[in-house]
């Protein structure tokens, strides 16, 4: 039922009014399916005189971060889709609730991070339940997720007393928490940290790659997020059925785009022949090129602006994974024995602000 209803108010929120045999014929269910629960929550719904239903304006939400078992970026941002972006409506009120048995990946684990602070700041009341299920809230305080959590948020059903990440920092052969990246007062030592869990679950040969990969990601955000919430770095060791090591870097400035945009339309005449700014996968393919060709920095010099692309050759090296997450859209890049293997993208998604990159590094094929 309550996915229903999530599907319903999306549809509601992006195309008002509607009928209710419309909303059946888009959702695949019966016209009395949607009646019964329209009629029964008038709280949510509202009906004119010509039988078009339309939302009442909500003061709160409550968000279900997917269900039992692992929730990675996937279903981490289906469960916000189904809401809708959560900045530009009515609602003061904003709580995520973690079911039972809900294990959630670093990667959306920094995506809900980030998503908390800039709702927070916005002076929404952001409410995190782990109520359900504690086992969670321990993992998050272990990560130093809560270190890093504004003050604002609410935790249920209590912030942790003592940070656990904090008291046992560098004991875990298996995750690197939370560190800081702040452009005022960086903490040089996140490259080298992070590096070293690395190589020391996948061997020497995957150093130089690490590091560069790692220093690459920190120094992009240290010198161009221009946000006050600092940004994120951590790296979480998974050790499944297909042995992996997952580093996110993640901030919440203007995004890539945003930060090369003008750059580009000033300094780089060559790229406005080749881009159509009005294209609306322009930022996919800008994206894609930044990693894959480089050479766009936000000064216009020569030989700047290779960074991201350093990373993605050792992502080539070594059948990795690269997801970036931008304001609105993602790209999706894997490579498979140097090879680009599969290009994803992802448009119209909830916003959340910054710049949110994950490499996967897969150990069980060779590189």
């Amino acid at each position: 039922m309550s996915t229903l209803k999530n599907k319903i108010i999306h549809l509601l929120r992006n195309s008002p009014p509607l009928k209710a045999k419309t909303i059946a014929k888009q959702l695949g269910v019966t016209k009395s399916e949607i009646n019964s629960l329209l009629y029964n929550l008038n709280d949510l719904f509202a009906v004119d005189d010509d039988f078009c239903w339309t939302l009442v304006a909500q003061d709160a939400i409550q968000i279900q971060l997917g269900n039992s078992g692992w929730v990675d970026c996937t279903s981490f941002e289906q469960s916000l889709k189904e809401v809708g972006c959560l900045f530009d409506n009515s609602y003061q009120t904003i709580e995520f609730v973690i079911p039972v048995n809900c294990k959630i990946l670093l990667e959306a684990e920094v995506r809900l991070l980030a998503l908390c602070n800039q709702l927070a700041q916005l002076k929404k009341r952001v409410k995190l339940d782990f109520g359900y299920y504690t086992s969670t809230l321990t993992y998050f305080n272990r990560a130093g997720f809560f270190d890093h959590l504004d003050k604002r948020v609410s935790v249920l059903p209590n912030r942790p007393e003592i940070s656990t990440a904090e008291t046992y920092r560098g004991n875990s052969d298996a995750l690197v928490e939370f560190g800081i990246i702040s452009p005022k007062n960086p903490d040089e030592n996140i490259p080298t940290q992070l590096k070293n869990s690395f190589v020391s679950y996948a061997g020497e040969n995957y150093s130089t790659a690490a590091f560069t990969v790692i220093s690459e990601l920190f120094g992009n955000v240290r010198d161009h997020s221009k946000t006050m919430i600092p940004g994120l770095a951590a790296l979480q060791i998974y050790r499944g059925k297909r042995p992996h090591i997952q580093t996110v870097v993640s901030d919440s400035g203007k995004g890539i785009v945003a930060t090369l945009l003008p750059a580009i339309k000033k300094k780089y005449p060559d790229l406005c022949l080749k881009y159509d700014f009005d294209d609306p996968l322009f930022n996919v393919i800008l994206i894609k090129d930044v990693f894959e060709i480089g050479g766009v920095s936000q000064t216009g010099k020569k030989d700047r602006g290779l960074g991201l692309k350093r990373s993605q050759e050792f992502a080539v090296k070594y059948n990795a994974s690269i997801s970036v997450r931008q304001e609105t859209f993602e790209v999706k890049l894997s490579y498979f024995k140097g090879e680009l293997c599969s290009f994803d993208y992802t448009l119209d998604m909830p916003k959340i602000f910054g710049t949110h990159v994950c490499f996967d590094f897969f150990l069980d094929a060779p590189a």
